[in-house]
């Protein structure tokens, strides 16, 4: 039998102040069994750091290798941006940068592992991929924070990071990276 996906339901104050959006969001984010706690905590802090009119999660869960995790379409359905989550090879950010506008990414893993993986085939414009890297100490703290039903604050300022869970602020920064060699 198959296990199915539990759902966590997040009640998000977003300020991103970097950005000039704040919003209150009431997000259901189903998490696949085999998924980690760290890929949820960012692939849900990625959706609220790119949140605006359009954005949804994928329909088809995390196994699809057509769309995004994470995605923002304009009012007739064009594909904006492809907001990607962890380490995504070579050949899905060229598949990813040739069907969106924008094509961003959020991980924790170190740049070294992404640089060299994007250096093992050409990417569509792989200058123009936004690489955003959660310090994994920040995102283990909220990781240990987070229940099935998560109240949570998040304030982006100067890419400055303060998640509020239950009360305790949690810190970070958000490094903006480069997919090529420094």
């Amino acid at each position: 039998m198959a296990l199915s996906a539990t759902i966590h339901r997040f009640l998000v104050t977003l300020s991103d102040v970097d950005r000039g959006v704040y919003e209150s969001l009431d997000l259901r984010v189903a998490r696949h069994p085999s998924e980690s706690a760290r890929y949820l905590v960012t692939r849900t802090l990625a959706y609220c750091l790119s949140y605006e009119e359009g954005i949804a999660f994928s329909k088809g869960g995390l196994s699809s290798a057509e769309e995004p995790p994470i995605a923002i379409h304009d009012p007739t359905g064009v594909l904006l941006a492809w907001i990607d989550v962890g380490s995504p090879s070579a050949e899905r950010l060229h598949k990813a940068a040739k069907a969106a506008r924008r094509v961003a990414v959020y991980t924790h893993v170190e740049p070294a592992l992404l640089r060299r993986e994007a250096a093992s085939r050409p990417i569509h414009r792989s200058e123009a991929i936004e690489v955003y890297r959660f310090e994994p100490a920040f995102l283990e703290a909220i990781e240990g924070a987070i229940d099935r039903s998560t109240a949570l604050e998040i304030v982006r300022t100067d890419m400055r990071l303060y998640v509020t869970v239950e009360g305790k602020v949690i810190e970070g920064d958000l490094e903006r990276v480069s997919l090529a060699d420094p």
